[in-house]
């Protein structure tokens, strides 16, 4: 058997292939690269028998250990719950005014309602609370139905025009413009005086025409000068804040075949301690009185 070529310059055995005139060599690996690999395969091996590893027709195999990554995982979440009780049992009995007065209780609040807001109430009021057309800002003062911690618990427990709770908010502004109760110009006046409550650029001889419907139509909801009446849900309209939009097309749209909001009550959906939670965070986004 004839020796294999070596290296002229390093010596080396060849493995007998060439490239271009270069050839490769036939150098060993390294002792303790090999080592590891070989011990490595050895701990595949225990470790297929110590943990569940090798797939079944509708299971796995579970190891001689028993260990189960569920169990584990449930573990977890029951010592989370575990420590955290003594905080959600204070939660549970406390009024919200006596959480917020307290600084560990109000912190940990904040964390459970920011989580349940992110889950439940982002896809509406947007992740940062900041709303959109037709859904409110949650960051500003301007309160529907009011901003305080009772108020706001209160929107959240029971919704807004929720049908399926007897204790929800309700508030119903007529469509003056689809069932006929104001004529066409009657509207395009009253919306010209309702842009000029909020200082926007409108019609004069319009508005003060509209003065007069204003009172007769709406004033008993919104106020004579347009300040709102949270017991009753209406928006104030002396402000720069608007659901539906500031034009006099947008006003002229929801007087003609106004829009109504609904939200859930979320009594239904959360518990009574989460709820608590939601509502001291939506407070302190900025906006709470």
């Amino acid at each position: 058997m004839a020796e294999p070529e070596r290296d002229q310059v390093s010596g080396t055995e060849t493995t007998g292939h060439e490239w271009d005139g270069i050839k490769e060599l036939n150098t060993p690996l390294p002792r303790w690269w090999l080592w590891t690999f070989y011990a490595t395969i050895v701990w595949a091996l225990i470790y297929t028998i110590l943990y569940p590893a090798w797939p079944l027709v509708s299971s796995a195999t579970s190891g001689v250990l028993g260990y189960s990554s569920r169990a584990e995982v449930a573990a977890n979440i029951a010592a989370a719950k575990a420590a955290q009780s003594q905080y959600l049992d204070q939660i549970a009995v406390l009024p919200l005014e006596d959480i917020r007065a307290d600084q560990s209780l109000f912190e940990f609040a904040l964390a459970g309602g920011r989580s349940a807001f992110a889950v439940n109430c982002s896809p509406c009021h947007g992740s940062g609370a900041q709303g959109g057309r037709g859904f409110p800002n949650l960051n500003d003062d301007d309160w529907l139905w009011g901003g305080s911690l009772d108020g706001i618990d209160m929107s959240i427990r029971h919704g807004i025009r929720y049908a399926a709770d007897e204790d929800a908010r309700i508030s119903e502004m007529p469509a003056f413009g689809r069932d006929g109760l104001l004529e066409p110009a009657q509207i395009a006046d009253v919306v010209q005086f309702v842009l000029s409550l909020s200082g926007k650029d409108h019609e004069a001889d319009s508005a003060i025409r509209g003065v007069q419907i204003f009172t007769d139509n709406c004033a008993d909801c919104h106020g004579a000068t347009g300040d709102g009446d949270r017991n009753q849900g209406a928006p104030a309209l002396n402000d720069a804040i608007w659901l539906y939009g500031d034009s006099a097309e947008a006003i002229a749209a929801q007087v003609t075949n106004p829009n109504h909001g609904v939200m859930p009550a979320w009594a239904r959906r959360l518990d009574d301690t989460v709820i608590k939670q939601l509502a001291l965070y939506v407070h302190s986004l900025g906006g709470g009185e």
